[in-house]
């Protein structure tokens, strides 16, 4: 099914004129990213915006910067960048986990960060490694003024968001620990690189002795999308080995209990409830590893 026609279509050169644009538009408006949510969208009558602002001219959206242990990624940053940045290894090398094997060839060169959040798609990867990795979120109010909202706060349930009409993500903000960190992510999906059945991204840092010090355990593909389990984390945090095996399969056993999943027509809860223990157990081990060097 094609998308009903389109009035009004934009091309802004700044950040400033897209949303000056959104301003004075006439009807439903949406700013496209990449595309690869929204197009679906249109296509299949979700919604049927009278005008689009298409933000791939606007350079100051692009890139990923580094400076000192702050790094910015712009909001249409691809997910192909993202998955080919060294500078994401290390502390967020959970963020190139995602990227390299969301969608297809053709989503990875088109798809964007800061479109996927913007979505928040239930079972979406991007919003899993962000909330894991404790992102900040830059926000371009309608009314001009700029704003920075935690990933915590920022997701607010399937496809919903901080954001609220005329505001615009402009990037997305990550601040490296001072001590021993790692994080990683996996998804497990019903065919290669699909969006995850369930998906787990986690985040550790370790103190000297190698003992957790604080964690960071989220989970996507539930039905009110992404979530942290608060249980996992504590118990982590209270000075895990993180070279005990059981100890970490413990506490992807918390998450899974914590975490309410539910039947769809490919997987029972159940199911999902021990892909939560497995991959859990699976990426705190590789976390862990990526954290001691």
């Amino acid at each position: 099914m094609y998308p009903v026609p389109i009035d009004q279509y934009y091309r802004p050169r700044s950040v400033e004129e897209a949303r000056q644009i959104a301003a004075d538009a006439n009807g439903e408006f949406f700013f496209v990213a990449g595309g690869m949510s929204l197009m679906q969208a249109m296509k299949s009558r979700m919604v049927a915006p009278d005008c689009l602002i298409d933000l791939n001219f606007i350079d100051e959206l692009r890139g990923i910067e580094v400076s000192g242990k702050q790094i910015r990624i712009g909001a249409m940053t691809r997910y192909r960048e993202l998955a080919e940045n060294k500078n994401l290894l290390g502390p967020f090398t959970a963020m190139s986990d995602a990227a390299a094997h969301i969608g297809d060839r053709q989503v990875r060169n088109r798809g964007t960060i800061g479109g996927s959040l913007s979505w928040n798609y239930v079972s979406a990867c991007t919003p899993i490694v962000a909330l894991a990795c404790g992102a900040t979120i830059e926000i371009l109010r309608s009314n001009g003024s700029t704003d920075t909202v935690s990933i915590d706060d920022f997701l607010q349930g399937m496809m919903t968001t901080a954001l609220e009409e005329g505001d615009l993500l402009t990037s997305i903000h990550l601040q490296e620990p001072d001590s021993a960190s790692g994080s990683a992510y996996r998804k497990w999906g019903i065919v290669t690189d699909a969006l995850p059945v369930i998906g787990v991204g986690i985040n550790l840092e370790l103190d000297s002795s190698g003992k957790c010090s604080s964690a960071r355990f989220a989970v996507g593909g539930l039905s009110s999308g992404p979530k942290r389990s608060t249980a996992a984390e504590n118990q982590l945090a209270s000075g895990v080995d993180v070279a005990d095996m059981e100890a970490l399969r413990a506490c992807a056993a918390a998450a899974a209990e914590e975490l309410e999943t539910h039947d769809d027509p490919w997987v029972s809860a159940e199911y999902k409830t021990q892909l939560i223990v497995q991959l859990g157990t699976e990426m705190l081990i590789k976390a862990a590893t990526r954290a001691r060097g």
